[in-house]
């Protein structure tokens, strides 16, 4: 052939082999296709040492151990704190357990099941572009050594994140960078999660807190979070992460053995999940990630099972919005009245769980809240702030952003 991973059209291309790409592969390849025989499937990620690919990081989600995933979860809590700036706590039992996934365990654990699967083959190419043609779609790019790459599906789903932000009224940045930290003596809790501790030095505008995962009394991620505008270098995120654990864990030393870092925009632009009549987005691109709280692991799953429940069935694959249109609503206020300073930062937070029950916070944080849920945060809220951004909203311009961070 004189083109590398040139052949015959198959069923499926997943562009990226991510949280979102592998989790569509895995169960579009679970059980037979439309017509009994196993999926043909072609999983494309970027060459070895490439900028395309993704860092190690963490995944974190509600969850039980029932759950498919479960022999890859790193660690599990079911007891959960949030801890105010005056140092106020609110400590609760979730009946679904907060968990983590670290991105390598997943890529190597599903990686692995798809290896042993007849029909799925993958091809290491920068991918240039997906668009359709007739009958389908096609893939086309270059491989490491610059050899042209083309494939051809029926169907293709693209799982890159996006260049460029949709266009929206409200858009902030939650970024973060986090120390997997190691002490020298006992200093934290292994059975309990700090999902928020606002005793972090507050930015002028937005909010910050710290964020703490134990695996064990001396070892945890500890990790410095802030909704704002803009990111900061690493040596403010590591100061502040040297100011929070000195002052809050008083460590009698401590060894930072990794590090990650990220951006997640929190928008309330459209992310289109179609890009032709063959071609979608999923994951991040597709709008997996819920604008109010950066969470996206369980979003993926939600979107790419209703995937391949729809390909199984012979229908068109199209992606679902694997958030509620209600949800979407809220989140948008949410944002319009952090972004004007209507609502205070950390205490809009703090406030939250002081006034309704953790369960019910937790519920729609994860997005499976009832409208009855969703009443009474509502007014748990500074309801005079809320209802000014709700009632601006139809009357603001989507605006378009400069770049994806």
């Amino acid at each position: 052939m004189s083109e590398a991973g040139t052949g015959s059209a198959v069923d499926v291309v997943i562009v990226g082999a991510g949280a979102a790409g592998l989790s569509l592969a895995h169960r579009l390849t679970a059980s037979p296709g439309p017509g009994g025989r196993p999926a043909s499937l072609v999983l494309v990620e970027p060459p070895k040492g490439s900028p395309g690919r993704s860092p190690a990081r963490t995944w974190c989600f509600w969850g039980d151990e029932r759950d498919e995933f479960d022999s890859l979860v790193t660690a599990r809590w079911h007891r959960l704190r949030i801890t105010a700036r005056d140092g106020h706590r609110v400590c609760f039992t979730s009946p679904r357990a907060y968990q983590m996934i670290r991105s390598v365990d997943f890529l190597h654990g599903v990686g692995g099941l798809l290896a042993r699967r007849p029909g799925v083959r993958r091809v290491e190419a920068t991918v240039d572009q997906v668009r359709d043609v007739p009958g389908g779609a096609e893939v086309t790019g270059h491989d490491a050594a610059g050899r042209p790459v083309r494939l051809h599906a029926r169907w293709a789903f693209d799982s890159r994140p996006p260049r460029e932000l949709p266009p929206a009224r409200t858009t902030l940045l939650q970024h973060f960078r986090g120390w997997f930290v190691t002490v020298r003596a006992d200093r934290f809790e292994p059975g309990v999660a700090d999902l928020m501790d606002f005793r972090t030095a507050q930015p002028a505008q937005g909010l910050s807190f710290a964020y703490v995962l134990p695996f064990n009394r001396r070892e945890a991620l500890v990790e410095y979070t802030e909704f704002s505008t803009a990111p900061l270098t690493e040596s403010a995120y590591d100061a502040a992460l040297e100011d929070y654990v000195h002052r809050v864990w008083r460590p009698a030393g401590h060894v930072v053995t990794a590090v990650e870092q990220g951006i997640i925009p929190m928008t309330d632009g459209r992310f289109p999940r179609s890009a032709g009549e063959s071609v979608f987005r999923i994951g991040v691109a597709g709008g997996a990630t819920r604008p109010s709280t950066g969470y996206a692991f369980a979003a993926i799953q939600r979107q790419s099972a209703a995937v391949a429940v729809s390909w199984h069935a012979g229908r068109t694959p199209r992606p679902p919005m694997p958030h509620a249109a209600r949800h979407r609503l809220m989140d948008a206020v949410m944002l319009r009245a952090l972004a004007t300073g209507r609502a205070g930062g950390a205490a809009f937070f703090e406030d939250l769980f002081r006034r309704n029950p953790p369960e019910r916070v937790l519920r729609f944080l994860n997005g499976t809240s009832t409208l009855r849920d969703e009443w009474a945060i509502g007014l748990g809220t500074p309801v005079p702030a809320m209802l000014r951004s709700l009632l601006e909203l139809p009357l603001l311009p989507r605006r378009k952003a400069t770049a994806c961070p």
